[in-house]
């Protein structure tokens, strides 16, 4: 099984708080790590013909497809251990009102939740988890 990559944005505290929950509840390590800050990030943007207005959204790279905002959200939700799974359940509800949700949240990020002056640095541990 190959592994999927999720690009966060690396300076934004609900983002971090998603991805160290994400590793929580991987026990598959099915997922990969790279903030969209890093050089790994900008190469799989430019592969996939991304710009920088995608930067609002959590990516998800899974099997060579490309999956954004609540799609990728939802995807990542089903891989996880837990209950996470039963939120797929919401990828029934049409593309454009998942999304409208989704970038009001991703616009208000940083209000309600804060943001880092730099990238959140793995632990030791947690550091193989992580693509430069």
């Amino acid at each position: 099984m190959e592994n999927a990559i999720i690009l966060f944005d690396g300076v934004c505290n609900l983002c971090n708080s998603s991805v160290q929950r994400i590793i929580a509840n991987d026990s598959k390590d099915y997922f990969l790590f790279a903030s969209q800050q890093s050089e790994f990030a900008k190469k799989k943007l430019n592969e996939f013909n991304l710009n920088s207005e995608h930067l609002s959204s959590v990516i998800l790279i899974e099997n060579n497809k490309i999956y954004t905002k609540s799609t990728a959200a939802l995807r990542i939700a089903r891989r996880m251990d837990g209950a996470y799974f039963l939120l797929y359940v919401f990828i029934v509800i049409p593309k454009f009102i998942r999304d409208w949700v989704y970038n009001y949240i991703a616009k208000n990020r940083y209000k309600w939740f804060g943001k880092q002056d730099s990238c959140w640095i793995p632990t030791p541990d947690l550091k193989s988890k992580f693509l430069a």
